[in-house]
């Protein structure tokens, strides 16, 4: 689940961006996967999903907004779900500019292609109760 204390107060500056994001008027389902969708068919829809973040004015908000909200579902800002994982995992806060909630999305991207490295000493991992509770109906119970 999100974590909600992590979102904005209802101040229309907080989320102005959003209305200028291409993917408004878009289907949801093009941004949100179905049940038991894997494989081929989820990485087109994923392309697809990137393809229209990839031109969006706020794409950079919108992946701040992500990760900073532990977004579990969709993409968001040209990542997907295993992205922001990864970048929740390896870290990403460093690529943050604070004034502007933006980040820097070439950096994040850059981060994504390098091999996995240990976090940096000192940096809290979010303990287990704060992860997202993932099912696979697809596996029955031992």
């Amino acid at each position: 689940m999100t974590n909600v204390t992590r979102l904005p107060g209802p101040i229309a500056d907080a989320w102005d961006w959003q209305r200028l994001g291409l993917c408004r008027g878009h289907d949801s389902a093009q941004f949100f996967h179905p049940d038991g969708e894997r494989g081929a068919s989820r990485g087109r829809r994923e392309a697809a999903a990137r393809s229209v973040c990839g031109r969006c004015p706020v794409r950079a908000e919108c992946a701040a907004h992500a990760l900073a909200a532990r977004e579990p579902y969709g993409v968001w800002g040209g990542f997907s779900e295993a992205d922001r994982l990864r970048l929740q995992t390896i870290g990403w806060e460093d690529c943050v500019d604070r004034a502007s909630q933006r980040v820097n999305l070439f950096r994040l991207e850059e981060r994504l292609t390098q091999p996995a490295r240990p976090r940096p000493a000192g940096v809290p991992i979010r303990p287990a109760a704060a992860r997202p509770a993932t099912s696979r109906p697809d596996r029955m119970a031992s």
